[in-house]
């Protein structure tokens, strides 16, 4: 008897998951075939505009992203010519980069560029094709996005000199995860320490569910070897399971924990946008965090 595939999740279930990794409003969303300066081919993601923030995802049904791109400081919007029937391509130039889209057809590429040059240009473009109730969402946007811009700017700013804590114990809205987080698998994460010993020597990533969390560390003491430590998620705390667990109250003193307890021996494995591990560079590799489907560890 055949084994029962796992239902996919619900439609409502999917926009909550999302919402975790994010707070940023949801304004448009839909198939683009996405291609960075390097790339060779054009590759296909479900993407969805929050504020000024493209997030990219494997598929429809992900429930994490697998890239972002940020295009608030977006220089200017190019349209190209295609030879393909029922096509729209167009670029993102940015300052350091461009990115080629694409669109599946014509009317979703006017809708793209409607709601990319809204959100950045702060007003709605005149020289789109779109249909009166589209340019109506535009200008609902509009007003959202200065509204939340608006607010943005009015966060309270803590004097430095009434700060307590070392900033790097605060995770930002948009990434509330340790720069060394890595959604890979335990091998993916030893093969990662083996052959860039040079960028780090501990990361952070996704445990057996999507609740808890383990490290993967490479020592070298007389030989290199290889350790993981599970991180379970307590409540408001996060306690490493060691011989005497130790609870801290967020990812940020966990990896502080191990660098100060190794004298500095153990350094967070960070990836710049510079290295390739001598793969092509895609969309997962970027200096964003790399974001796949979570594997057990």
């Amino acid at each position: 008897m055949m084994a029962k595939k796992p239902p996919k999740p619900a439609p409502r279930r999917i926009f909550q998951e999302r919402l975790k990794i994010t707070a940023l409003p949801l304004y448009f969303e839909g198939f683009l075939l996405v291609k960075l300066s390097d790339y060779q081919e054009y590759k296909h993601y479900w993407t969805e505009l929050r504020g000024t923030t493209l997030f990219f995802y494997t598929d429809k049904k992900s429930t994490t992203y697998v890239g972002k791109l940020d295009i608030i400081d977006l220089v200017c919007l190019t349209g190209q010519q295609s030879t393909e029937v029922n096509c729209a391509k167009f670029t993102l130039v940015l300052p350091r980069e461009e990115v080629h889209l694409k669109t599946e057809n014509t009317e979703s590429g006017e809708e793209w560029r409607g709601f990319i040059l809204t959100v950045t240009e702060l007003s709605v473009p005149q020289h789109v094709s779109l249909l009166p109730g589209q340019v109506i969402r535009l200008h609902e946007v509009l007003e959202r996005e200065k509204k939340r811009r608006t607010e943005t700017d009015q966060l309270p700013v803590v004097p430095v000199e009434k700060e307590k804590e070392p900033v790097q114990d605060y995770a930002d809205v948009l990434n509330p995860l340790p720069e060394c987080f890595y959604a890979v698998s335990r091998k993916e994460a030893t093969e990662m320490l083996e052959k860039n010993p040079s960028l780090g020597n501990m990361i952070l990533r996704p445990g057996s569910d999507s609740k808890n969390y383990s490290i993967t560390i490479r020592q070298e003491i007389e030989m290199p070897r290889i350790k993981h430590f599970k991180v379970m998620h307590t409540g408001n705390n996060y306690t490493i399971e060691l011989e005497k667990p130790v609870t801290l109250p967020n990812l940020f003193r966990v990896i502080d924990y191990f660098v100060k307890e190794t004298r500095g021996n153990l350094r967070p494995f960070i990836y710049s946008a510079d290295d390739n591990f001598g793969q092509e560079p895609n969309i997962e590799d970027r200096s964003e965090k790399l974001k796949k489907n979570p594997h057990k560890a």
